[in-house]
């Protein structure tokens, strides 16, 4: 599974693409990271953006994309402008039918780490023994990228048994309601009975 892991920022958005499966060694296709100009308005911004995560699913035709899920900070500002971005980037995807997934911070750094607190640099030293790198990849925004799409690669099939099994108790619970469900009760018929002679109408074997 090839996968475009992308860590969303106006000023620098980090991406990273992995190739690999759980349970085996990874390898990084690409790493680098789509800088937009701070003085720039954020409409121009978005665009740039949106321009440069196409051009690396034109090269590197991934199976799916990762991104980081937005989570509330106290600087609202960056909370918007991180958002955006990654909306950009979900679209850039969708519009490409691909897969997206969302993880937080938390889940990458612990899927990486092994810890939900560790810091950049720790997370930068495990993608790079992860993926035998000779050094952590520049700036701290890649190698978050690279760390995306390694959480996804290794989250993935749990996630996937999980879905299956959540969708396959919904359909017992349906099936099991159908069954407790009591049968309708049988429409009774009343036989149609024969029409009589109408009125003044002779019958067969009289005479008027």
């Amino acid at each position: 599974m090839k996968v475009l892991g992308v860590d969303p920022g106006l000023t620098r958005c980090g991406v990273g693409v992995v190739d690999g499966v759980a349970g085996r060694p990874l390898t990084m296709a690409a790493v680098g990271v789509v800088r937009t100009p701070a003085d720039a308005d954020i409409a121009r911004r978005l665009v740039l953006i949106e321009r440069g995560i196409e051009e690396w699913l034109d090269e590197q035709r991934p199976d799916c994309v990762a991104v980081e899920r937005v989570f509330s900070q106290h600087n609202v500002r960056t909370v918007m402008g991180t958002a955006q971005a990654s909306a950009v980037a979900m679209l850039c995807a969708a519009r490409r039918g691909l897969p997206v997934a969302l993880h937080t911070p938390s889940e990458v750094k612990a899927a990486v780490t092994g810890s939900g607190r560790a810091d950049k640099a720790q997370v930068g030293a495990m993608v790079t023994r992860l993926l035998r790198l000779d050094a952590p990849p520049k700036p701290a925004d890649a190698a978050d990228a690279l760390a995306l799409a390694i959480c996804h690669i290794w989250r993935a099939p749990a996630v996937n048994r999980l879905q299956q099994a959540h969708t396959a108790n919904r359909l017992q619970q349906a099936q099991a309601a159908a069954r407790a469900r009591p049968a309708p009760a049988p429409v009774r018929r009343t036989p149609a009975r024969a029409p009589g002679p109408r009125p003044g109408t002779p019958q067969k074997g009289t005479t008027r």
